[in-house]
């Protein structure tokens, strides 16, 4: 298929991806943010709940720019979900997946256009009465169910050619990339002290992790005791079978890519499975010896190596409107 449509797809998921993943990030952090604890010492200040969204997505420079001060409620909710100058906010987001799928009309089926339309045209009011009524929980739910609904239309009536596989491919790289940034800012940013590992803060931390993968119930499921940093990173990194798990996420994407390259475009199907095996035979106590932190940062400079050897064989035409893609997330996690 053409590389304009190959784009536009990868990049159609991959904006819709985000916008869940910011939504279960907000859900989580505002859950987080009703905590009876505060932080008290200024070195700290990172640890306030609310900081969370704006380090995962690299935006905690164009928030100050834009919203000089203390960080409040209000300002990061308006500014992660309606503010229509940042790229990565829950409208910009659907904004661009909407043109981009408009774009695509003749590719993706009816049905999956109508509800990528109706989505954008609900969203669009949905968010200011959330923010004026303080339904936000309502709104974040609401978020997911339109991501997950999208995600079954697609896989009940699209034909399984090329352009499924980029949706797909989309869908599981920024999966890939915000699990493991999530996992990353908790272990290595998050904790206020030394002194609190281990006490209540940590623990509602690392649930609320869990809770923004949707993981909790598998962790309560499978492990049946308390939350550790070495357990949730077993489950988040090495686990196959949890849909959100890095494992999981590369077993998908080396499975499309073994069926999108050919002997010319060898090179991202070889990333993919150094990646894939890296998980299938990788043990977390080892991981942990390394350091989580290091052992995330590498995983996340190959991810994004993936990427543009993707964009190097399928994707990014010259002359593509980059406003319609996801930008780079520039900041550190």
């Amino acid at each position: 298929m053409l590389s304009r449509q190959a784009n536009n797809l990868y990049w159609m998921s991959r904006q819709i991806e985000r916008a869940e993943n910011t939504a279960r990030l907000l859900d989580v952090t505002y859950r987080m943010s009703l905590l009876p604890y505060r932080i008290t010492d200024n070195a700290q200040a990172w640890a306030e709940p609310w900081a969370l969204p704006l380090i995962i997505n690299g935006l905690a420079k164009t928030y100050y720019e834009r919203y000089p001060g203390p960080i409040t409620t209000d300002k990061v909710l308006r500014f992660m979900l309606l503010d229509s100058t940042n790229t990565s906010s829950i409208f910009s987001l659907m904004h661009a997946a909407r043109e981009n799928g408009r774009s695509m009309r003749g590719i993706i089926t009816v049905e999956m256009y109508e509800d990528l339309n109706a989505m954008w045209l609900e969203l669009r009011s949905r968010g200011e009465n959330a923010l004026a009524e303080g339904n936000m929980n309502e709104y974040f739910e609401w978020i997911k169910v339109q991501s997950h609904q999208f995600r079954g239309v697609t896989f009940g009536t699209m034909l399984r050619d090329e352009a499924y596989q980029f949706i797909r491919l989309g869908t599981f790289m920024e999966r890939a990339d915000n699990t493991a940034r999530l996992l990353d800012v908790k272990y290595h940013l998050l904790l206020p002290s030394a002194a609190d590992v281990g006490g209540a803060v940590d623990y509602y931390q690392w649930s609320a992790l869990l809770r923004s993968v949707s993981a909790l119930s598998s962790f309560r499921r499978i492990y049946r005791d308390q939350i550790t940093p070495l357990r949730v990173a077993e489950l988040l990194v090495l686990r196959a079978d949890l849909p959100r798990s890095l494992h999981a996420c590369m077993n998908e994407i080396y499975e499309i890519l073994q069926g999108l390259c050919r002997n010319d475009a060898m090179e991202p199907e070889r990333l993919a499975g150094e990646l894939h095996a890296q998980f299938h035979y990788g043990r977390v106590e080892k991981i942990m010896a390394t350091g989580l932190h290091e052992y995330l940062m590498e995983f996340l400079e190959r991810l994004d190596q993936l990427h543009k050897e993707l964009n190097s064989h399928f994707l990014v035409p010259e002359d593509y409107d980059p406003s319609l893609r996801v930008p780079a997330r520039t900041e550190a996690a």
